[in-house]
């Protein structure tokens, strides 16, 4: 196995983290839960190609985010089906404690609003301004 994978998994598991992403002794930790810290890494310009990405929750919408951020390999505590899927077809190294068909939302009644954005689709620039769109009709709910 990668050893970056190895010890992203190892600092996933050890930490309060949601997310660790791993390269050459290189280290980026998150706390926040969801799709905000794939986004932050994103909009920071943070230079992750080539890193290994171990998440607690792997979901469609998390896959596209890592395949923008260009990681090569992504472990999921938890991970749909078709975000494994998705991360295969695109070459990344793909493994995961518990394959789920689609990932529930926090209260558990029904599908992670994100996997439901991105559901359909296949590119994963639109997947992005889906996620982006998503993201900021939920806030708005919240006000």
């Amino acid at each position: 196995m990668n050893p970056d994978l190895v010890r992203a998994m190892a600092r996933l598991e050890a930490g309060d983290y949601t997310v660790v992403l791993c390269r050459d002794g290189v280290e980026y930790t998150d706390t926040r839960r969801g799709v905000a810290p794939l986004l932050a890494l994103l909009d920071s310009g943070a230079a992750v190609t080539g890193f290994a990405a171990a998440d607690r929750v792997v979901g469609k919408a998390a896959a596209f985010l890592y395949l923008r951020l260009g990681v090569t390999a992504v472990h999921g505590g938890v991970m749909s089906q078709p975000a494994h899927d998705l991360l295969t077809a695109h070459g990344v190294c793909v493994s995961a404690d518990t394959v789920v068909p689609a990932i529930r939302n926090r209260a558990g009644d029904g599908f992670c609003p994100m996997e439901t954005a991105v559901w359909g689709l296949t590119d994963p620039v639109k997947a992005e301004r889906a996620i982006r769109t998503t993201l900021q009709r939920l806030n708005n709910h919240k006000m």
